[in-house]
């Protein structure tokens, strides 16, 4: 993954039809600015065409290496007019995730388990103050609708004397039919930095 946003990203975005990005996105479009707006996480982002920049409409939140950025214009360019199906499955669960989401791909959940070291009470804190909403499932877990066609969930156990604290990641079964799983991995990079606050 770059750490730059590379300019052929909006290039391509460009040569879309705002009319289709917008009818499978739910974003606005303004024809004279040449500029999406689009919501994420519960923040509205502008995509300027001219400026060929990615920027938080107020406060944002911080993105790592420009990751979030470089989801938002894939979103907007690939995705597809698709509700989630609400099952949750591990990114290893993806086609072809078993063998990418390792190495230098393997999510780093670990920042948010050495972030809260078994206090379960300020990782619920943590995971309400970005919208998140509680889930039956772990310890203590939260969904995140990153954009409505984008659910992703934060699932944390607590350790014990043999075994450290566990972080995983949760996408709903249908990411990959709107991203490819370099993007996919960008995002969660990006989800665990927000929860952790890491930087």
């Amino acid at each position: 993954m770059s750490e730059k946003m590379d300019p052929t990203h909006f290039s391509d975005l460009e040569s879309l039809d705002p009319a289709d990005v917008t009818a499978r996105t739910g974003c606005e479009f303004d024809p004279v600015a040449r500029r999406y707006r689009i919501r994420i996480w519960g923040r509205f982002y502008g995509v300027d065409l001219k400026a060929r920049e990615v920027r938080p409409e107020g406060p944002g939140l911080k993105t790592f290496h420009d990751y979030l950025y470089l989801f938002i214009l894939y979103f907007l360019m690939r995705s597809k007019p698709l509700p989630p199906e609400g099952k949750w499955v591990s990114e290893k669960d993806l086609k072809g995730g078993a063998a990418f989401f390792r190495g230098p791909h393997t999510l780093p959940t670990d920042w948010i388990s050495k972030r809260f070291e078994n206090d379960i009470t300020a990782f619920g804190q943590a995971c309400e103050k970005l919208g998140g909403q509680p889930l039956a499932l772990g310890d203590a877990a939260f969904s995140f609708q990153i954009t409505p066609a984008v659910p992703v969930a934060v699932v944390y156990w607590q350790g014990d004397e043999e075994f450290p604290p566990e972080t995983k990641l949760l996408f709903d079964r249908t990411i990959d039919r709107h991203l490819p799983l370099d993007i996919v991995f960008a995002l969660a990079v990006e989800i665990c930095h927000t929860v952790s606050a890491r930087f």
